[in-house]
């Protein structure tokens, strides 16, 4: 599908909510969850770059332990359960639940995943929810940005942790290691959040801020590492077309774009037709990206 007039019809009533720089509970409940769950694959094909480096880091983790036997990993926010299940499937040796607010993207990792045995997904809210276990493990991938409280929340993620686990999780870097970002809103006029550290993208980009939450919430050893990957946006035989129909409904210019009427938008496709075809190698549309990816302990 193409960033075309249709494609933007009803996009402030359907995609709005999806894509804004703070996202309550409720928006990832509803109709956020709905649209990323209808782009499951986009988004993890984005994230390629990072997914296994934040799995690969999980693994070494539990790997430096001395524990014997069936271990348990929390997979925070686990989406449409690409981290959950590739960690499942490195390791036999582990029982990986995935957890997301949204019933509609957990519904899409139950479906794509089967039946694991050491694999399962359940409906809650990360900040709130409680199990009758306490799991050895933890990790995350770009799904702990969100939290309305943050401190609460990770205090309430410790309370579900064995002493010392390892919590592994990665989150954007500055706008500003990542331009894509910042060159797509500058495109379409949008402002960044006024609060820097307010729920969304890149409310974890400052590390002092992260670390003193982490702090705060009762975690030790927090240490973060840059990661920088590439953040691949479109692809296949007409990638400009699909990246430009991806990042109209994911990424921080989505909700400026859906406010724009029929005419804006129209201006506004060939500035970002051009900006995309500048990004094409190999028959993708790909930005340098970089997040933070912290190891902490319970």
């Amino acid at each position: 599908m193409g960033f075309t007039e249709e494609t933007t019809v009803g996009l402030k009533e359907t995609l709005a909510p999806a894509l804004s720089e703070s996202l309550a509970g409720d928006e990832w409940r509803g109709r956020v969850g709905v649209n990323w769950a209808a782009e499951w694959a986009r988004t993890d094909r984005s994230f390629a770059g990072l997914t296994g480096q934040l799995v690969g880091a999980v693994d070494t983790a539990l790997s430096l332990r001395a524990e014997a036997g069936q271990r348990t990993v929390l997979d925070i926010g686990c989406g449409a359960g690409e981290t959950a299940m590739e960690l499942a499937t490195r390791r036999a040796d582990l029982d990986v639940t995935g957890l997301d607010i949204s019933s509609d993207l957990v519904a899409v990792a139950r479906n794509r995943c089967g039946a694991q045995a050491n694999l399962s997904f359940v409906t809650g809210d990360a900040a709130l929810w409680r199990s009758g276990r306490r799991f050895d493990a933890a990790l995350s991938r770009h799904g702990v940005m969100f939290f309305g409280d943050p401190v609460a929340a990770f205090t309430h993620l410790h309370s579900l942790m064995m002493p010392d686990a390892p919590l592994v999780f990665t989150c954007f870097a500055a706008r500003e290691a990542n331009p894509w970002a910042n060159d797509i809103a500058a495109l379409v006029g949008a402002v960044p959040p006024v609060d820097p550290h307010a729920p969304g993208p890149f409310a974890f980009a400052d590390q002092d801020h992260v670390a003193n939450i982490l702090k705060a919430a009762g975690w030790n050893n927090a240490v973060p590492e840059r990661i920088n990957y590439r953040y691949v946006a479109g692809s296949g035989d007409t990638p400009v077309a699909d990246a430009l129909d991806f990042m109209t409904r994911i990424g921080p210019a989505a909700r400026h774009i859906a406010t724009l009427d029929r005419e804006a938008v129209a201006a506004l496709r060939p500035r970002l037709t051009a900006w995309l075809e500048a990004h094409v190698e190999d028959q993708q549309v790909g930005f340098a990206a970089s997040a933070w990816l912290w190891r902490v302990t319970a």
